[in-house]
């Protein structure tokens, strides 16, 4: 169980090895029940039970998705597999972080585009949030994310009309790409690692409230990468 104001990264690495050992055993024995919890936006259904829809920019999409099921979907990403439980290489484990994301941004109903690409740029996607628009990189890589992904994603975000971001990198930033991100630079991006989603899949907070968090960081204390439970550098 994930304990508030403890170290994100660390709990979150030993919080996930533990829940993925129980869920396999549970595979095994065929006993898995679906969690019990139902999603903070339950509400999103109408009154007559009917699943809502939200437009994503091309065409509207079922949002009718549990917070339970998609800490299931994390799990067996984390350990290397589809939705499906079939065995996964890297490439479709960043392919469907992407999706687990976008599913995550809608269920609690932030405005979400796909994909796209621009003269010499890939972006991931970008989101609507509280009246402003944030690009967002999504990484999945197996160690920190080094100082050359960092920079070119800045580079993204400046150069856009008042230009925010959102970096969401599983297994975090090195110390020295986060300093030299932000010593003597305007602050546009916020970094967001595996140790702030496991809480908002494990019904601690929402996602609006870890975005919240960091953005408050960000911009009354100068900080990009903050523990999203209590506001302490990573």
């Amino acid at each position: 169980m994930y304990v508030k104001g403890t170290n994100g990264m660390e709990l979150f690495r030993s919080l996930l090895f533990s829940e993925i050992e129980q869920t396999e055993w549970e595979w095994s024995k065929k006993k898995y029940q679906p969690f019990k919890t139902t999603s903070r936006n339950s509400g999103l259904q109408n009154k007559a039970g009917k699943t809502k829809t939200r437009r994503t920019g091309k065409k509207a999409e079922d949002i009718s998705i549990s917070i339970n099921e998609l800490k299931e979907i994390f799990l067996k990403l984390f350990s290397g597999k589809d939705q499906n439980g079939k065995e996964i290489n890297t490439q479709r484990r960043g392919y469907l972080f992407e999706e687990f994301l976008k599913k995550l941004f809608l269920n609690e109903g932030i405005e979400v585009t796909e994909p796209f690409k621009i003269v010499g740029e890939q972006i991931d996607g970008s989101i609507k949030y509280d009246g402003e628009h944030y690009i967002i990189e999504a990484k999945w890589h197996d160690k920190w994310s080094a100082s050359d992904s960092l920079y070119q994603f800045a580079a993204k975000v400046e150069g856009k009309m008042y230009g925010r971001g959102v970096f969401i990198s599983v297994n975090g930033f090195s110390p020295d790409s986060v300093q030299a991100l932000t010593t003597g630079k305007a602050l546009r991006t916020i970094l967001v690692d595996g140790g702030d989603l496991v809480p908002i899949t494990e019904g601690m907070y929402t996602l609006r409230e870890m975005l919240d968090n960091k953005i408050k960081a960000a911009q009354t204390m100068g900080r990009i990468y903050v523990d999203s439970t209590n506001l302490a550098d990573k």
